[in-house]
């Protein structure tokens, strides 16, 4: 039996092969015959890579046994008599048994065939369902995308003749689709470049490579008086084996597309702005710094002219509740333009004062707490803008014509003001800007109102703790000292380092350096108590060891602070220096004619661990010996190594007779760095 002697009922089948379309072998149609009994006696490759089977395996079983699940077995075997008793085709999907065990669902075409000797048999025709859905689903969505898109699209021979235009092309060209039909680009589409755009289709024709976006103008015959433009794209076509099939076409309006496309690239600036605002905005507590990079981010994306304004109540955190008229005190923060402008010359400079009347745009800002916006701004504007008539004269004079005012706005307070100007943009400030600007000005004012009240705070504890220092170091007999206090450089936050210099009876003096753990006024005021306790327990006259026995006494009390402290009293007469150590840093000695070196104590433990005893240790001062004590802000650093650290101190020490300031200077300059996360309290004594 081979497959020429079979026919299907009432035709007679043709030896002859169909030419390839392409179709069928995407789709890869497999074909299955089975005889009267159910086996198999015909078996494609095609139907070996849909079930998994060769042909060695498959011809002779039997198609159920073999393809069906056994749940499923009854009916296909009924399915199967009534198509070889009466002839009538069955189509439809049914889930076979792959080789490998898994189900998939097919699509079948059965149908009853007939040999010459009248034999009757069934054949199979099948592929895979999912495949055969997506190749309709994609048929149907190109027939609908080509028939409802409005892009306009169109197919041509490769004599460049029309077979196919969309509807949408229809409308574009104002040419109705059968008189685009058969006609040349050339009869169809009169446009004045139209030698450009043939010699583009057939580079594309001959290459294959597709231009994209080739851009036109011309007037269509829809619309003869208007000139349009349009974005022309060519792609060739082409069949499976590679043969040209001829070219397709896409236009699209331009105008709309320029249009979309500069709105999405506005938005695109839009939220890269915002985005880097909240990077670059709010990076340090101080104000006038955050003000800075508001003006700096603003300029020029938004405007040609920024300037940051600040309530003066708001920046002292006093109540900034204000009547809706009078005038208003603002500090001026930042200032930035983005090119050179008088406008610069009518703006208060950062750092100064400046009184606005309540018919001015800023003030009516800050009391409204809504943004203020003048689109097109006119003489009457500017003289609302303006502090006096020279700066209302010199706006005029940079060319401002827009003008957009947002409060900066924390917690519900009105803290200033953000002001912008445009120049030399020739677009008008809109809606966008507004939500722009009102945007940034948002997250700028929560940093302003972080930044104003951590260096009140900050201000605060520094008064607090520089109340508590001794201002200026007593005279003494036998002994010559200088100190320094520093707060930390990289937060502006006020710690607990404490120096004093006391003087005690028969010429003796104490030096005292100590660190209350921590930072804020907190710990400046532990510091103040702690300061008070050492001078009451020094008139006592006590050893250094006893001190520190009170001094622990008392910072057991203190809610858990853990303090180091060095006391020292210095002799004049002996010329000894007897000094206990609180779990504090080693002092320094630097002796004429010796290598300075870190003196030797007994390290003990901070205050406040209780009841455990201290160490006192005396040590000989020669005249011109150096005795440096320090907290640990001066030599610890986040990178560097403790023990290097102390080596640098110990070289900075090299020259012991320098003056004691030019000492103190040259220890806080050369160890400090901007970085530097904690205070610094430095006392030096040398013997005399």
């Amino acid at each position: 039996m081979t497959a020429e002697s079979f026919r299907s009922d009432g035709d007679e089948y043709s030896p002859e092969p169909p030419p390839p379309t392409g179709l069928l072998d995407v789709l890869s149609v497999a074909a299955v015959v089975v005889d009267a009994d159910g086996r198999i006696v015909f078996w494609t490759p095609q139907a070996g890579e849909l079930f998994g089977y060769t042909a060695e395996e498959a011809l002779g079983k039997y198609a159920a046994r073999l393809l069906v699940h056994p749940e499923h077995l009854q009916a296909v075997v009924s399915l199967f008599a009534e198509v070889m008793a009466t002839g009538r085709s069955w189509a439809g999907a049914f889930p076979i048994r792959h080789k490998e065990g898994s189900s998939r669902l097919v699509e079948f075409r059965n149908m009853r065939l007939l040999d010459e000797l009248g034999h009757v048999y069934a054949l199979g025709i099948a592929a895979d369902h999912a495949l055969l859905q997506r190749v309709e689903t994609d048929l149907a969505l190109c027939e609908r995308l080509i028939n409802q898109s409005p892009i306009g699209l169109a197919l041509m021979d490769p004599d460049l003749r029309y077979l196919l235009v969309n509807p949408a092309l229809e409308r574009i060209d104002g040419i109705s689709a059968e008189d685009h039909k058969g006609r040349h680009l050339r009869e169809a589409v009169p446009l004045p470049d139209i030698d450009t755009i043939e010699s583009a289709l057939r580079q594309v024709l001959t290459t294959g490579t597709p231009l994209l976006d080739q851009y036109h103008v011309g007037r269509p015959p829809a619309d003869p008086d208007n000139e349009h433009a349009w974005s022309l794209s060519f792609y060739r076509l082409e069949d499976p084996g590679g043969r040209v099939l001829g070219a397709a076409t896409s236009v699209v309006d331009v105008t709309e597309r320029h249009r979309a496309a500069a709105e999405a690239d506005r938005a695109r600036r839009r939220l890269a702005l915002i985005a880097h605002a909240s990077t670059r905005v709010g990076t340090t507590l101080d104000v006038e710094q955050t003000a800075q990079e508001l003006a700096e981010i603003t300029a020029p994306e938004l405007a040609d002219v920024v300037a940051v304004d600040v309530l003066d109540s708001a920046l002292a955190c006093r109540s900034t509740r204000t009547p809706d008229n009078g005038p208003e005190l603002f500090r001026a923060l930042a200032l930035k333009a983005a090119h050179p402008t008088v406008a610069l010359d009518a703006a208060d400079p950062p750092g100064d004062l400046a009184a606005y009347d309540g018919d001015r745009l800023v003030t009516l800002c800050v009391h409204t707490g809504r943004p203020v916006l003048v689109r097109h701004v006119g003489d009457r504007d500017l003289r609302r803008i303006g502090r006096d008539a020279e700066a209302t004269a010199l706006l005029a004079r940079a060319g401002v014509h827009s003008y957009l005012a947002v409060p900066l706005i924390a917690h519900g307070e009105v803290l200033g003001a953000l002001d912008l100007k445009r120049t030399r943009n020739p677009l008008p400030f809109d809606e966008d800007d507004v939500v722009l600007a009102s945007e940034l000005a948002g997250r700028a004012g929560v940093a302003i109102d972080n930044a104003r009240w951590f260096q009140s705070v900050r201000n605060t504890a520094l008064t607090l703790q520089r109340s508590l220092l001794p201002e200026h170091p007593p005279h003494l007999t036998g002994l010559e000292v200088a100190s320094r206090y520093q707060p930390a450089q990289a937060t502006s936050e006020v710690g607990g380092d404490w120096y004093d210099v006391i003087p005690l009876s028969e010429d003796k003096a104490a030096l005292v350096v100590g660190d209350v753990m921590g930072n804020g006024i907190d710990a400046a005021a532990t510091m103040g108590r702690l300061r008070t306790a050492t001078c009451a327990y020094a008139d006592l006259d006590l050893v250094p060891d006893a001190v520190l026995q009170h001094l622990d006494k008392i910072t057991c009390d203190l809610e858990h602070y853990i303090v180091t402290c060095l006391y020292a009293v210095y002799d004049p007469h002996t010329r000894q220096c007897r000094i206990a150590n609180a779990g504090h840093m080693p002092p320094a000695l630097a002796r004429s004619g010796l290598a300075p070196a870190l003196l030797e104590l007994p390290p003990g433990v901070p205050l406040g661990l209780g009841g455990i005893p201290f160490e006192t240790t005396t040590v000989d001062l020669g005249p011109g010996d150096l005795l440096v004590l320090y907290t640990d802000g001066l030599v610890e650093t986040r990178h560097h190594p403790i023990d290097d650290r102390l080596n640098v101190l110990l070289g900075f020490l090299d020259e012991s007779h320098r003056p004691l300031e030019e000492v103190c200077d040259l220890l806080l300059y050369g160890l400090r760095h901007p970085d530097d996360h904690d205070d610094v309290a430095l006392l030096v004594a040398r013997a005399l």
